[in-house]
């Protein structure tokens, strides 16, 4: 079992009433919904860190994803907002190769999501480029080959910038459908972005903005409206339709 070689990976997992497997890495990659399995490892806990292991509630799938830390956290929500993900998984899987000493080595991706054609991406999502030293960078080399091998793909998910990650996560917090508000409410946000606008004049051009704005940043976290997310949001923020490009508004407003 040499790294490098698909065929000779192997995988353990949990199955759907908590028993390990271990089985081909070809074979349970064609037959193993890894994203309605539990973790096959816990998240560490690691004393003095601010953040922990806790749970994400998908937007996607409507169920809570297991998540490590505050850096995967952040990854998660990308990934929630991304159309051609389906479905999203924490530590689903456990890879086992051999070095060419002949050792065993393993590695779990903190994470795993599904797309829309039915591939798969395995990620881990370290805080800086050399978090895990030398042991990750040489797991992510071996699992990288594992997932090329079967048309599945591994990164190390670069960290979002402090501004987009900021406001990812408050339009994190209006992702539930509650926040769509009552019936007609979408559908007259979208109306009122139909052209490139102040946030806060559209949502005045509905109604009382304590009413529409949650909707706003609903439809802004599903993307069926659209803004410039690496520069801060505020209430003069250009917000437009799902089809606007930034790129052909500059200078707009």
């Amino acid at each position: 079992m040499a790294a490098g070689r698909g065929t000779e990976f192997e995988v353990v997992f949990l199955d759907p009433v908590g028993q390990t497997v271990q089985q081909r890495w070809a074979d349970a990659a064609l037959t193993v919904a890894f994203e309605d399995l539990a973790p096959v490892s816990a998240f560490p806990v690691i004393p003095g860190r601010r953040w922990g292991p806790g749970l994400w509630w998908s937007a996607t799938t409507g169920k809570h994803v297991s998540a490590g830390s505050n850096a995967m956290r952040i990854q998660l929500m990308a990934l929630d907002r991304d159309p051609d993900v389906t479905a999203l998984a924490g530590r689903p899987v456990r890879l086992l190769w051999r070095n060419p000493r002949g050792q065993v080595r393993s590695w779990v991706p903190q994470l795993f999501a599904r797309y829309t054609d039915g591939t798969a991406l395995l990620a881990d999502c370290p805080s800086h480029p050399d978090a895990g030293g030398e042991r990750a960078l040489r797991a992510a080399q071996a699992v990288t080959e594992a997932c090329a091998d079967i048309g599945w793909a591994y990164r190390r998910l670069t960290p979002l910038d402090d501004v987009a990650a900021a406001n990812l996560k408050w339009l994190a917090g209006y992702r539930h459908p509650r926040n769509a508000g009552r019936p007609g409410l979408t559908a007259a946000v979208l109306k009122a972005f139909t052209r490139p606008r102040p946030l806060i004049e559209g949502a005045e051009a509905v109604g009382d903005p304590i009413e529409v704005l949650p909707a706003v940043f609903h439809a802004l976290w599903h993307g069926r409206v659209t803004a410039d997310l690496q520069t801060p949001l505020h209430e003069r923020v250009l917000v437009g339709p799902q089809s606007w490009s930034l790129a052909t508004t500059d200078g707009a407003g």
